[in-house]
């Protein structure tokens, strides 16, 4: 018979969104376990975030320095040692030991239960590990799971063996060539981290662009580069059979509906990357036991408490919600849920700021709610040049009905950005709800982009009007001078 334990609060997933969730929920006093069947610290320490930038770092290094005269002398001839850069994600990702991890746990005074975990009724759950153990939350359970890669159905691509984000982030030897299949985030960071690791990588999107979500003049831009430093770059392109021999991994690509043929009938590769989306990881939850439909995202208030679920107990955060694909933002809703968690089930019955009530009856912006996952979610892409990005897109804004003016600079021309480098490539944009007069979007385009873009995530969250954000100076020579030509095209 399995073994029995009892906690205030279950947290399933031991990623970074699990770990953040379990932490702030224990901090009334609340036991709390933490389910987690493969390393804790989850995907984002050992298969993503960490690792893939990495493998990116050494070549936007020398980008940066053939960049400055002085240093491009230096750099002109030199190619990214490959061998070094892995060792250096080893490094990163501790040789994929999470001892650091569990004993961060232990410290913080959560219990780690090892092993799957499956809902097998309200508040339940059998956690199947080494031993099999029955599981109860007198109060709550939280899902945080994560998301799962999308493989297409393509004949002959499971016989002959595809890497996914894990593989390609803990490779041992680079490819000689490398296919990448799909124009996302981690498609064309994989595409741009290859070519500087030596690889001939060819990417194929199906879409008319690269970076689908993002502003059409960012993935122009990625693709100038992936151009530029040799990738091959198939749009409106789809991969309709596959097959390995002793040659390699070959691909035959059609067209799209509605777009032109691409410039290859076959590409011949040494292996093919799958980077064609995720989807939430609920199908082995045993989400059917409490009326849930397994596969599908878990539908969640601004509280993160899951939909449809009576007497209030189960919870979700993160990718498995389908809110959020980011991992500061998963951690952004863990923090919230976990502090609804401790405040709603705190053991002296009153919430923790000491007003009874006061989670329940939480207002948006406050620190029980989740409220910019609606509006306001920071993405960065650590391309050549990086995108970086809050809030809505041009189009996005226009579809929710709102009146927007679009204010457009050239980093080229911002003093910074010349002592930057002499070939500074970059645009920064935002978009302004006119009536409001507040920003509602922001965009930027080129080296160290993302370092940028939390200024302009402040001025989303906090709907600054524009005359406000006029008094906010910005120092100069920085690149981030930019704001002040922006708001000067405003007319301030």
């Amino acid at each position: 018979m399995p073994s029995q334990q009892e906690f205030d609060v279950v947290v399933v997933g031991g990623g970074a969104v699990g770990e953040n969730v379990a932490d702030r929920a224990s901090r009334t006093g609340l036991s709390v376990a933490l389910v987690e069947h493969a390393l804790v610290g989850g995907e984002c320490s050992y298969w993503a975030c960490m690792p893939s930038k990495v493998l990116l770092r050494a070549g936007a290094v020398l980008a940066a320095a053939r960049g400055v005269p002085g240093a491009k002398a230096a750099v002109a001839d030199s190619t990214v040692d490959a061998a070094a850069v892995l060792a250096r994600r080893d490094e990163i990702v501790h040789h994929w030991d999470d001892a650091s991890q569990v004993s961060w746990v232990e410290s913080a005074g959560l219990t780690l239960l090892r092993g799957h975990a499956r809902l097998t009724g309200p508040r339940t759950l059998l956690v199947s590990g080494e031993t099999e153990t029955e599981v109860r939350a007198r109060h709550a359970v939280v899902l945080a799971t994560g998301s799962e890669p999308v493989v297409p159905d393509v004949p002959g691509l499971a016989e002959a063996g595809f890497w996914t984000s894990r593989e390609a982030t803990a490779v041992r030897e680079v490819p000689a060539r490398l296919a990448v299949l799909g124009g996302g985030v981690v498609g064309v960071e994989m595409a741009r981290a290859y070519a500087d690791l030596g690889s001939e990588v060819t990417i194929v999107v199906r879409g008319g662009r690269l970076l689908g979500n993002a502003e059409p003049f960012a993935g122009e831009a990625v693709a100038d580069d992936l151009r530029a430093a040799g990738v091959r770059v198939l749009l409106h392109a789809e991969t309709t059979a596959v097959r390995r021999d002793d040659g390699g991994v070959h691909l035959e690509i059609g067209a799209t509906s509605g777009g032109p043929h691409p410039d290859a009938s076959v590409v011949h590769a040494s292996e093919v990357l799958v980077a064609t989306g995720r989807r939430p990881r609920t199908g082995q939850l045993g989400l059917e036991t409490v009326g849930l439909t397994p596969g599908e995202p878990l539908r969640v208030d601004d509280a993160l408490q899951v939909v449809g679920v009576d007497e209030g107990w189960l919870f979700a955060a993160g990718d498995v919600t389908g809110r959020t694909a980011t991992t500061h933002q998963g951690k952004y809703d863990a923090r919230v849920v976990g502090d609804v968690v401790a405040a709603r089930f705190h053991p002296d019955g009153a919430d923790a700021d000491g007003g009874p009530g006061a989670e329940r009856d939480a207002a948006p912006w406050s620190r029980y709610r989740a409220t910019a996952d609606v509006a306001a979610v920071p993405q960065v892409v650590f391309s050549r040049p990086e995108v970086a990005w809050v809030g809505r897109t041009e189009a996005q804004a226009r579809r929710d009905g709102i009146d927007v003016r679009v204010l457009r600079y050239d980093l080229a021309d911002v003093a910074g950005a010349s002592v930057a480098s002499e070939d500074y490539p970059g645009v920064a944009q935002l978009v302004v709800d006119q009536g409001r007069n507040v920003v509602v979007g922001a965009t930027f385009v080129g080296p160290d982009a993302a370092e940028m873009l939390h200024a302009a995530t402040i001025a989303v969250v906090g709907e600054v009007p524009l005359d406000r954000l006029w008094h906010a100076v910005p120092s100069y020579p920085t690149v981030s001078e930019v704001w002040l030509r922006l708001l000067e095209a405003a007319g301030l």
